[in-house]
């Protein structure tokens, strides 16, 4: 009589030990930190090449965010699952620090050959585009793909959700490091050489790191075990998990678009510089990170993951009304006058805590998003079978593709179209959407949504709360497009209730400061004021640029009657920033002029700024020989 077959114990995975070892999560700070700081190099040099046009800079970005999403989409297609992971990631890392260094020595000879193909229109941008896509894709492949192939390392215990939400908090830490550290030390005080050549170097430490880390980590997945039975996700698991797809997807839209349109305006408030921006990246990475680290633990506890996601874009809702209304209606009316401060690092704590106070709470949300779509998506241990690495580069490209079109869209076609306040409706109504989404993929699971308590019109609820939020989104001050950091200091000076594009009687004595037109371009806002006085000023960046003050005049004028009185016959002639026109006027009394280019960044400086201005620079914006180029003037002249 034969014996009592005995169970055969499941194999021992050996990838509890890659999560113990602390190499693993030192790799993923490595990391961060050196892939932000060849974004803020790389940026910084391209933007030298292509110009600082929104359009440059949105193939730039977009191109750096579309190799990361097909690295962690596609790579992890092509890399077959018996290899080991860490062993790949190793070789990844030490692949993005030769590619840097490859560029580091093609760089001069790719910026001349640009200069001599690229020329205006589609054929510009075509060759624009094919620049990134030849400098970043390569790279940021590589680094895209190494977060879903660790995956493949970690336990199937139910909790890979929350240990993958883990490493991504450990990247996101090093990424502020590598911000903070690049933005502020590497490309302040040294080069773009300097700067690249520590990104190298951490990155051969980090391929160290995960090549010593191999041997203890599985030499396959544990998912490649494919003939053991595994229950299939029924129909309402595979909706919900397109849901969860679609809400990483929103979220990644509305964390870029928000980005692009909070460095708009707290560029305002805390000064357009490149600093402003990094200190604004790290915050929003930092809130990443921790939202990340929260939710990873929180996930870990949570019996329904959709429960979970419905609440984290609940809260992310709150986040962005908060901003909404911060940002024009708190910040630039702190009492701070930047004029006294002692010394920048003063300035650089209020501005700290200033950006802090807009953009954390949205940036917990976000970072929290991914965990908990990662276990939304169907990685608990009941999931079924699968590479874990398809998985989690489907979440990842998704809020990577999400991200791509949040960032062009909304610097290329929402802002210049609605302005900021519109931009702020749309992504709360987005955000409202992933919400809604959440809820309903909550419910699929067969779990009253957000507890018992809540009755089935929640949905409904946010969505009619959304819909205020949206109505009731203030304007952004013109003060702040005309003063930046300077508006609380003019505050008593201005007249709020002068709408831009009207003019006043300036019967009121106490307020000597008045709109008569405000603008949001594709790459700046802008604003016309006139003094009781009758002086005309033009802003831009939050600061005076050109006026008709005497002073001023003298100084516009002279810039263009000392260029044409130096040259023997001054035909030709090209100004690069219109301001007021002035300048570029100073050339119509000249007979031998025969062709008058004006190069600005911003359309709607020559558009609309000049022609009032027109008495000041003789209608020089009407004059024939006249020809308006947008374009950023270091580029036009380079090509």
């Amino acid at each position: 009589m034969s014996q009592p077959r005995q169970p055969i114990p499941p194999p021992a995975d050996p990838g509890s030990a890659a999560v113990a070892d602390p190499r693993l999560p030192l790799l993923f700070l490595a990391g961060g930190a050196a892939a932000l700081i060849y974004e803020l190099a790389w940026f910084q040099w391209l933007q030298l090449i292509l110009g600082l046009t929104s359009v440059s800079l949105g193939l730039i970005l977009g191109t750096f965010m579309g190799g990361m999403g097909l690295g962690s989409l596609l790579l992890p297609r092509w890399i077959p699952v018996r290899h080991a992971p860490l062993r790949v990631v190793a070789t990844l890392e030490l692949g993005v620090a030769v590619w840097a260094g490859v560029l580091l020595l093609l760089g001069p000879s790719l910026a001349s050959g640009y200069s001599r193909l690229a020329g205006p229109g589609a054929l510009g941008a075509t060759v624009r585009g094919g620049l990134a896509a030849l400098c970043l894709i390569p790279p940021t492949l590589m680094m895209g793909a190494t977060l879903p192939l660790v995956s493949r390392c970690l336990e199937n215990d139910g909790t890979r959700a929350s240990r993958i939400g883990f490493l991504y908090a450990c990247n996101t830490a090093g990424a502020v490091l590598g911000c903070l550290v690049g933005g502020f030390y590497l490309l302040r005080l040294h080069d773009i050489v300097i700067a690249t050549t520590a990104g190298i170097l951490i990155n051969l430490a980090a391929a160290a790191l995960a090549w010593s880390a191999a041997p203890r980590s599985p030499l396959a997945s544990t998912d490649e075990r494919h003939d053991l039975p595994a229950a299939r996700p029924n129909a309402g698991a595979d909706a919900a998990a397109r849901e969860a797809l679609w809400v990483a997807a929103l979220s990644g839209a509305t964390a870029l678009g928000a980005e692009v349109v909070w460095t708009r305006l707290m560029g305002l408030v805390l000064g357009g510089t490149v600093y402003t921006f990094s200190l604004l990246l790290a915050v929003l990475l930092a809130g990443l990170g921790l939202g990340s680290g929260l939710a990873s633990s929180w996930s870990m506890t949570h019996r329904n993951p959709r429960l979970a996601m419905a609440w984290v874009q609940l809260g992310l809702v709150v986040g962005m009304v908060w901003a909404a209304w911060m940002i024009p209606e708190s910040l630039p009316h702190w009492p701070i006058n930047p004029a006294i401060s002692l010394s920048p690092w003063y300035t650089f704590q209020l501005d700290l805590l200033r950006a802090a106070w807009v953009v954390l709470p949205a940036a917990l949300c976000w970072g929290a998003t991914l965990p908990v779509a990662l276990a939304a998506f169907g990685l608990e241990a009941n999931a079924g079978s699968g590479d874990t690495a398809r998985r989690v580069g489907k979440v990842y490209a998704a809020n990577t593709l999400g991200s791509i079109l949040g960032a062009l869209g909304f610097s290329l076609l929402v802002i210049p179209w609605l302005g900021s306040q519109g931009a702020e409706r749309l992504l709360i109504a987005l955000a409202v959407l992933a919400a809604g989404l959440s809820i309903h993929a909550a419910r699929r699971r067969g779990t009253p949504p957000l507890g018992s308590g809540f009755s089935r019109g929640l949905v409904g609820a946010v969505a009619l709360l959304g819909l205020i939020a949206v109505v009731r989104v203030p304007e952004t001050p013109w003060g702040l497009a005309a003063y930046g950091r300077f508006l609380a200091t003019y505050g008593p000076r201005l007249d709020p209730r002068v709408r831009p594009e009207t003019e006043t009687s300036f019967t009121n004595p106490a307020v000597d400061i008045h709109c008569t037109y405000l603008g949001e371009g594709i790459n700046g806002s802008i604003a016309v004021t006139r003094l009781n006085s009758g002086t005309r000023n033009f802003h831009s960046a939050g600061k005076v640029q050109a006026s008709n003050d005497p002073r001023d005049m003298r100084l516009q004028r002279m810039l263009g009657h000392l260029s044409a009185l130096v040259h023997t016959r001054p035909e030709s002639i090209l100004v690069v920033a219109c301001g007021a026109g002035v300048t570029a006027g100073s050339f119509v009394p000249h007979p031998e002029t025969r062709r008058i280019v004006i190069c600005d960044i911003e359309p709607l400086v020559p558009a609309r700024v000049a022609p009032q201005f027109a008495k000041e620079n003789f209608n020089v914006i009407a004059d024939p020989r006249t020809q308006v180029v947008s374009d950023d003037g270091r580029h036009f002249i380079r090509t």
